[in-house]
């Protein structure tokens, strides 16, 4: 990798243990970039700082883990200013933090919706908030919303999901609205089926009935949303703001 878009730059990208968002993280390591890496379990998050600064021996630490929850207002606003206080200003923030409590709508029950919705939804309203006065300063400065094509189409057994990943997508056009005068963007991804440790768990019938529905016939990998995620990070997509941009293969056409 020649390139280093990412020099002097921060990253915070939440829900970063693992699957995409620790392929996210990595990527903005890979160029040249400071990551915090947070998750809710202190492991996941700390073996994932561990493995990206494994790959740069014999340089200043490049990656830090932060385990918060972030659907806990306060937890967050605390490992903001942690953050700001070992890295300094935040240029880029990628909420990717999200859990699902699949059921019919019929069966589920209270929890299941309160649970994927302040994960989801709420875990973005508190980042923003958290780092939106630190990253007004920042040098292009970026916000980048991880939804999901289920928050674009709906899926049966998952109004819950569907409705905190569309959410996110009128989250991300009003704060884009409000920040576009500070020159800060901010867009949403909205990723179709994915390859990961989630998918691994479904049966090859399964994954069969889901490759089938899919335009270019295979999942999408986890490098595919990171590639995305850092060109929407990146100087050259600085004219792009308010936007979902999916990456599913055609499902969404």
């Amino acid at each position: 990798m020649g390139m280093a878009r990412f020099t002097d730059k921060v990253a915070v990208v939440t829900g970063a243990g693992r699957g995409i968002g620790l392929e996210i993280a990595k990527a903005f390591a890979a160029e040249g970039g400071k990551v915090a890496v947070v998750s809710r379990s202190a492991g996941s998050c700390g073996g994932a700082a561990d493995a990206i600064n494994a790959a740069f021996p014999g340089q200043a630490e490049v990656a830090k883990a932060y385990a918060v929850d972030v659907a806990d207002h306060e937890a967050v606003q605390a490992m903001a200013k942690q953050i700001i206080a070992d890295f300094g200003a935040v240029n880029i923030l990628v909420n990717n933090a999200g859990v699902t409590r699949d059921g019919l709508l019929m069966r589920m029950k209270e929890d299941d919706w309160d649970t994927v919705l302040d994960t989801n939804l709420k875990g973005a309203f508190n980042t923003v908030k958290a780092f939106q006065r630190s990253m007004m300063k920042a040098v292009d400065p970026r916000i980048i919303n991880i939804s999901s094509v289920i928050g674009l189409i709906g899926n049966a057994g998952q109004v819950n999901y569907a409705a905190s990943k569309a959410g996110l997508i009128g989250f991300t056009k009003s704060v884009a609205r409000e920040l576009a005068g500070r020159k800060v963007t901010c867009n949403a991804i909205a990723p179709g089926f994915i390859a990961t440790d989630m998918t691994d768990e479904l049966s090859e019938d399964q994954k069969a009935a889901i490759v089938g529905n899919i335009p270019l016939k295979e999942m999408g990998g986890t490098a595919d949303i990171a590639a995305l995620t850092l060109f929407l990070a990146s100087a050259e997509a600085r004219y792009i703001t308010g936007q979902v941009v999916a990456s599913d293969g055609g499902m969404t056409m």
